[in-house]
C-alpha cells in the first residue's frame, strides 16, 4: 500500500509489558486467545513453565497492533487470534534473533499452518499436525441428567490420587511429550494448594476437573480426567457443569475450555452442557533435520 508505515515488531520483556501492549488486541477476541490471556495472568503471579524466560512480540502497523504471539520455552509458540498473516514473517524474524530451537506452533488454523511454512522454509525443519483443537465458550450451563455423588474441593489428603490421575490424564491427552510421576505430584501439589481443583465424589472419589487461566471476563476448565473403570456414567458432565456453574456465581462471564476434535464424546458431552464451539486450532509439531 503506498504511503503505508513500515511494520514493525517489539519484543516486550516481560508479562506485564506484553499486556499493555497487546491486551486490547488479545482481549477484542478473549474466547480465542484464553490460552494466551490466562498464561500472562499466571506469569504475572510469578509462575514459571522452565529456566528460560518467556517470550513475548507484538506487530504494530500505524500505532495499531496487527498480530502478537508468545512462548514459554520449552513449550510451543503461541499465535494470537486476529494476527495478520502479513506479521507472521516479521514475528518469526524477531523470535529467530533469539532461538532456532522451536519444538512446535499452535494458533488459528489458518495461522498455524502458515507459520509451520514459513519455520520449515526457514530452518528445515518438518512439520506435522499434532492435534486439531477446538475452543469452546459456555454462558449458561445446561444441567445434565443427575448422577449420584457431589463436587467438592480438592484436599491435600487427596493428593495421591489426584498425581495419579493427573500423570494419567497427561499420557493419555499429550502422548508426545514427556511426562514424569515427580512431575504429576508437583503439578497436583500446584492444583490443590491453588485451591482450583474439583473432584466428583460418589462414596469414592471418581473425576476430576479445574480451573486455570483467568481472563479479564473468564476462565479456562481443564484437567478433566476420569479414570476408565468410571466412565460413561456421567460424572465427568457433572462435574464440569457444576464447576461452571460454580465460576458463573463467582463472577465470571464465560468458561472456555479446549477439546480435541479426535474425541468425539468429549465434544458431544460439553456441548450438551452449554458450551458452544469458538474456533478451531491446531498444534504443530517440528522435527529437526
Amino acid at each position: 500500500m503506498p504511503g503505508a508505515a513500515a511494520l514493525d515488531v517489539s519484543r516486550p520483556r516481560g508479562p506485564s509489558e506484553f499486556e499493555d501492549e497487546a491486551a486490547s488486541f488479545l482481549a477484542a477476541r478473549e474466547a480465542e486467545n484464553n490460552l494466551i490471556l490466562g498464561l500472562v495472568s499466571g506469569l504475572k503471579r510469578g509462575r514459571t513453565f522452565g529456566p528460560l524466560p518467556p517470550f513475548f512480540a507484538v506487530a504494530r502497523q500505524n500505532d495499531g497492533v496487527v498480530g502478537a504471539a508468545m512462548r514459554t520455552p520449552p513449550f510451543n509458540l503461541i499465535l494470537a487470534a486476529g494476527t495478520e498473516p502479513r506479521a507472521l514473517a516479521p514475528l518469526l524474524d524477531r523470535f529467530a534473533l533469539e532461538t532456532t530451537d522451536l519444538t512446535g506452533v499452535l494458533g488459528p488454523k489458518d495461522l498455524a499452518k502458515a507459520t509451520t511454512e514459513l519455520w520449515s522454509a526457514r530452518t528445515g525443519a518438518t512439520a506435522h499436525l499434532q492435534m486439531a483443537e477446538r475452543i469452546y465458550q459456555l454462558r449458561t450451563v445446561i444441567p445434565p441428567r443427575p448422577v449420584a455423588g457431589r463436587m467438592r474441593a480438592a484436599r491435600p489428603s487427596d493428593r495421591d490420587v489426584v498425581a495419579r490421575w493427573l500423570y494419567a490424564f497427561g499420557t493419555e491427552a499429550q502422548p508426545h511429550l514427556e511426562h514424569s510421576a515427580e512431575a504429576a505430584r508437583e503439578n497436583a501439589d500446584r492444583w490443590i494448594d491453588g485451591g482450583t481443583l474439583r473432584l466428583w465424589e460418589d462414596e469414592a472419589v471418581v473425576s476430576m476437573a479445574g480451573t486455570s487461566g483467568p481472563t479479564p471476563r473468564g476462565i479456562r476448565v481443564g484437567a478433566v480426567y476420569t479414570p476408565p473403570e468410571r466412565r460413561r456414567r456421567g460424572y465427568a458432565s457433572a462435574l464440569v457443569a457444576a464447576l461452571s456453574q460454580e465460576q458463573l456465581d463467582a463472577g465470571k462471564e464465560f468458561c472456555f475450555l479446549y477439546t480435541d476434535l479426535a474425541n468425539p464424546t468429549s465434544n458431544k458431552i460439553y456441548q450438551d452442557i452449554g458450551y458452544e464451539p469458538v474456533a478451531d486450532v491446531d498444534e504443530y509439531r517440528f522435527t529437526t533435520p
